[in-house]
C-alpha cells in the first residue's frame, strides 16, 4: 500500500493522489512515470522542475521513469537535440528506466487514427488552415462544422490512406477529431490530429509523409507505455479533457494527466523561442552561453546538478503559477559549492608590490589548505617571491579609518603567507594610477609560525608575479534587469537585456595549481566568488567563468 511518503509529515498534492490510488489498489500498486521533452531545443531550468517532479515521484514510491522523445516534428527536430537532452538529463543524476520515442509508436498511432475514422469519430478536411481557424470560432462564439465533417467512413479512409501513401501535397488536407464544435474548451472543437508533411524524420527518415499532432499522440504514448500519473505542466490543464477523450473512446490504458505550476524564475525567460531570438540575434554566444537558463549553459558556468535539483525540490510543486526568486536558486548554489570546491587565489584587477627587504631572487613554498570545509582534499603548494600581485582595490593611498586593507603606513596580512608594512607607493604621471606598490615584511610573521607579535586586521589573497599565469576571467551577471522581462504589455523582454550581463577580463593572473584544473571543475577564487573552468579552458590558455558572487550582492542593490 502506502509508500515511503507516509511517513512524511505532509504530501504534495501529486503525492496525495499517488497515496489514494495505492491505497484504493489501482495500477496494481504500481507507478510509472514519464519525462516526455520534444527534441527541438536545450533543456532549460522549467524542464529541471519537470525532471525532479517525475524521477522523483518515481523514486519516492519505487516505482518506473520513462524518458520518451516526443518527436512528431521532422520539421525541428534532430538527433543533437536528443543527445542534449540525455546529456542534461544524466548529469542532473536522473536514470531513465526506459528510453522511447512518440516515432517508436507512429504505426499504432496511425492505428488508433483508423479506429477512430471506423467509430465516425474523425474525419479528413479539406480546409484551409485559415478556414479552420474561422470555424473554430471564439471563446465566446460556437464553431461551425466544417463542410467535409460529414463524410463517409469508406471516404474518410480511403483519403488517409491517401494521405500516408503521399498522394497529396503539404497542406492540403488533414485528418481532425469529430469531438464538439459547440465545446466551451477551443481544444475540444474538432481538434487536428494528423497533417501532411512530407520531411525526413530524424529517426524514420522518409517512411512516412504524414505525422501526428503532439496532443493526439501524446495521450496514446502515455497509454502504450502504461504510465499511471501523467505529469506535466499546468498550462497542460485544458488539453486533459481531448487526452482523457481520446483514451476513452480508443478503449485503452487509462492513464491519468495530473498538471502543476511550472518553474518560473526571476530575471530568467523559458520560452523556446524566446532564447532561440537571444541565440540567433548574437545577444548570447549559443544554447550553452553560461548566463542562459539552459541546463547546458548553467553546467558550464558551474552550476553543480545537486543545487539545482535541490533548488527544484524546495520551490515545490503547487496547482497555481509562482514566480521564484532566483536567489533561492544562488543559496543553494553557494551551499554546494562552499562545502565541495577548493580554494585558489586569482588577482583580477592585478596591482604590482615588491617586498623591498625580501631578498632578491629568493623564492618560497607555502603551504596552503584546499578546502577548510572538507579535510580530505589535502593541501597544495603555493609558490612566493619578492613581487607579487594583490587587487586594485586592495590598496588605497588615503585609507578610512575602518579599510583593513592596504595602505600607506598600514599592516597587512598575506593569506598563508606574511604580514606586510606598506611603505610608499608610485603613481604614473601620466594617469595618476597607481603603477607599484613598496613594502616590507617581518620575516617571523609566517602563517603558521608567526613569533612576530605584529597585529594585522586584513588578510588579502596574492600571487607570485614570478609564478603567475595569465587567464581569461569571465564575469557574468543575470540576463535582464528585470524580474520579469516577459509580463511588460508595453515592453518587449529584449528592452531588459542585462548589456553588463558579461565582463571579460584578459588581464587576470592566477596561481600556478589553477592552470592544472580541467574543464568543467568548479572552484572558488579567495574573496572573490565560485568559478569554472569554461569549456575552452586549457592549462596553456586558461579560462573561467564567474558561477556565482560570494555573497547576494543583488539583495544588497534592492535594499539601496
Amino acid at each position: 500500500m502506502s509508500k515511503e511518503a507516509s511517513n512524511e509529515k505532509s504530501l504534495n498534492f501529486i503525492e496525495q493522489i499517488i497515496e489514494d490510488d495505492l491505497a484504493n489498489g489501482k495500477h496494481n500498486g504500481e507507478v510509472q512515470t514519464r519525462f516526455p521533452p520534444e527534441p527541438n531545443g536545450f533543456l532549460h531550468i522549467g524542464h529541471a522542475k519537470a525532471i525532479s517532479v517525475n524521477f522523483g515521484i518515481a523514486q519516492r514510491y519505487n516505482g518506473k521513469c520513462n524518458l520518451r522523445f516526443d518527436d512528431t516534428n521532422p520539421t525541428t527536430e534532430s538527433t543533437e537535440y536528443v543527445d542534449n537532452i540525455k546529456k542534461d538529463i544524466a548529469w542532473l543524476g536522473f536514470e531513465w528506466d526506459n528510453e522511447c520515442y512518440a516515432s517508436d509508436y507512429f504505426d499504432r498511432l496511425y492505428d488508433f487514427a483508423v479506429t477512430l475514422i471506423q467509430k465516425g469519430l474523425a474525419y479528413v478536411d479539406d480546409s484551409t488552415a485559415d478556414e479552420i481557424a474561422e470555424q473554430k470560432g471564439s471563446p465566446d462564439q460556437p464553431g461551425t462544422e466544417s463542410p467535409y465533417r460529414n463524410r463517409s467512413v469508406a471516404e474518410n479512409i480511403s483519403l488517409f490512406v491517401g494521405m500516408k501513401n503521399g498522394d497529396f501535397p503539404d497542406g492540403s488536407r488533414v485528418l481532425r477529431a469529430k469531438v464538439d464544435m459547440n465545446s466551451p474548451n477551443m481544444h475540444m472543437r474538432d481538434p487536428i490530429i494528423y497533417r501532411i508533411k512530407k520531411e525526413a524524420h530524424h529517426r524514420t527518415g522518409d517512411k512516412w509523409n504524414i505525422y501526428p499532432m503532439c496532443d493526439f499522440a501524446h495521450g496514446q504514448s502515455d497509454s502504450i507505455e502504461q504510465v499511471t500519473h501523467s505529469l506535466c505542466s499546468l498550462e497542460f490543464i485544458h488539453h486533459r479533457p481531448l487526452y482523457n477523450w481520446f483514451i476513452a473512446h480508443l478503449e485503452i490504458y487509462p492513464s491519468r494527466q495530473i498538471e502543476f505550476a511550472r518553474m518560473n524564475v526571476s530575471y530568467m525567460i523559458t520560452s523556446k523561442r524566446k532564447l532561440l531570438k537571444l541565440v540567433n540575434e548574437g545577444l548570447v554566444t549559443g544554447w550553452n552561453d553560461p548566463r542562459m537558463p539552459t541546463i547546458a549553459g548553467m553546467r558550464r558556468r558551474g552550476f553543480p546538478p545537486k543545487a539545482i535539483v535541490d533548488f527544484c525540490v524546495r520551490a515545490g510543486v503547487a496547482k497555481r503559477d509562482n514566480l521564484i526568486d532566483v536567489g533561492l536558486l544562488e543559496f543553494f548554489v553557494r551551499e554546494v559549492l562552499n562545502k565541495e570546491t577548493p580554494r585558489y587565489m586569482a588577482v583580477l584587477n592585478p596591482l604590482k608590490v615588491i617586498i623591498t627587504n625580501y631578498p632578491e631572487g629568493k623564492e618560497e613554498e607555502l603551504v596552503a589548505i584546499n578546502n577548510p570545509e572538507d579535510e580530505s582534499q589535502g593541501t597544495r603548494i603555493i609558490p612566493f617571491s619578492r613581487e607579487i600581485y594583490i587587487e586594485q582595490e586592495d590598496f588605497m593611498e588615503d585609507p578610512p579609518k575602518k579599510y583593513f586593507r592596504m595602505g600607506p603606513g598600514r599592516n597587512v596580512r598575506l593569506k598563508n603567507a606574511y604580514i606586510l608594512h606598506c611603505e610608499d607607493y608610485k603613481k604614473n604621471a601620466q594617469t595618476g594610477a597607481i603603477e607599484e606598490v613598496y613594502c616590507t615584511y617581518y620575516p617571523d610573521s609566517k602563517s603558521g609560525q608567526d613569533t612576530s607579535g605584529v597585529k594585522a586586521k586584513g588578510t588579502l589573497h596574492f600571487v607570485s608575479i614570478a609564478h603567475a599565469k595569465q587567464a581569461e576571467v569571465r564575469l557574468y551577471d543575470r540576463l535582464f534587469t528585470d524580474p520579469t522581462p516577459t509580463a511588460h504589455d508595453d515592453k518587449d523582454y529584449l528592452d531588459f537585456f542585462n548589456t553588463g550581463s558579461l565582463e571579460v577580463l584578459h588581464n587576470a593572473f592566477i596561481e600556478p595549481a589553477l592552470a592544472e584544473v580541467v574543464a568543467g571543475d568548479r572552484l572558488q577564487f579567495m574573496r572573490k566568488g565560485y568559478f569554472a573552468a569554461d569549456d575552452e579552458h586549457t592549462s596553456d590558455k586558461p579560462v573561467f567563468n564567474r558561477t556565482v558572487t560570494l555573497k547576494d550582492t543583488w539583495a544588497k542593490m534592492k535594499k539601496k
